[in-house]
């Protein structure tokens, strides 16, 4: 099924989506926000770029953007797949809690901030090129892996990334963290298990933009994580 969204109000063209099942291809996206909010049955294929808010509580479904997105891509995503062929907004993954966001480009500020994970609910959120400040901010649960592909090590990270991370691990492909880390946070090389853990998610990665997997691993991956399980406490409780 295809949509022209071409000068469609985003609301009509929510309504639309909400009505149908399976494959659905949106033509001449142009900022329509909320898409796909909380939607679980389908699979969605979007040519242009879409608004604010794409995938909200998104449940299941599986979105495919062949372009740019703007801002808070999967706030509050509970499960399915977001892919995006280009780049983010601000605060794309925003207290993700499930599901899979995949970004060949680059992201802005606060990506994965508030993530959290419950039980078999592990959001994961890759990102293909650099990330802006505050990157997993708060950051509660999940795996968030910034790979920097086609920039040098010191242009991967802004400032504040871990910023009053309290759980999840960040993965940073680089072979020299030049970002200044807070002490609340642990910073190691990855190990045979960290690397483990996350080749499914590069693996994914790679096929979904045919990315060779040799060109992400040419070098190590930095584990950001919290020292404790509440590294901030003294910040507010007098021992």
């Amino acid at each position: 099924m295809k949509i022209d969204c071409t000068g469609k109000k985003y609301d009509i063209l929510n309504r639309e989506i909400a009505a149908l099942e399976g494959d659905i291809t949106l033509d001449n996206c142009c900022g329509q926000r909320f898409i796909a909010a909380g939607a679980s049955n389908k699979t969605l294929t979007i040519n242009g770029i879409p608004g604010n808010a794409l995938g909200a509580y998104l449940d299941g479904a599986e979105i495919i953007v062949r372009g740019n997105v703007q801002d808070a891509t999967g706030d509050t995503m509970n499960d399915g797949k977001i892919i995006i062929n280009g780049s983010c907004g601000d605060a794309v993954g925003y207290a993700m809690r499930g599901g899979k966001i995949f970004v060949r480009g680059d992201v802005g500020y606060r990506a994965g901030i508030h993530m959290k994970s419950y039980k078999e609910k592990v959001p994961v959120l890759v990102i293909g090129g650099k990330c802006g400040s505050f990157l997993g901010e708060y950051q509660a649960g999940g795996v968030i892996i910034a790979l920097g592909l086609g920039y040098d090590d010191k242009d991967v990270l802004d400032s504040f990334c871990a910023t009053g991370m309290h759980g999840g691990k960040i993965f940073i492909r680089t072979n020299e963290l030049n970002a200044k880390i807070t002490p609340q946070i642990c910073v190691t090389t990855a190990s045979d298990d960290d690397i483990a853990q996350i080749a499914p998610f590069i693996k994914e990665f790679c096929k979904c933009f045919g990315i060779p997997e040799a060109d992400v691993y040419n070098k190590n991956f930095q584990v950001l994580s919290p020292n404790s399980s509440n590294p901030y406490k003294q910040l507010y409780v007098q021992n």
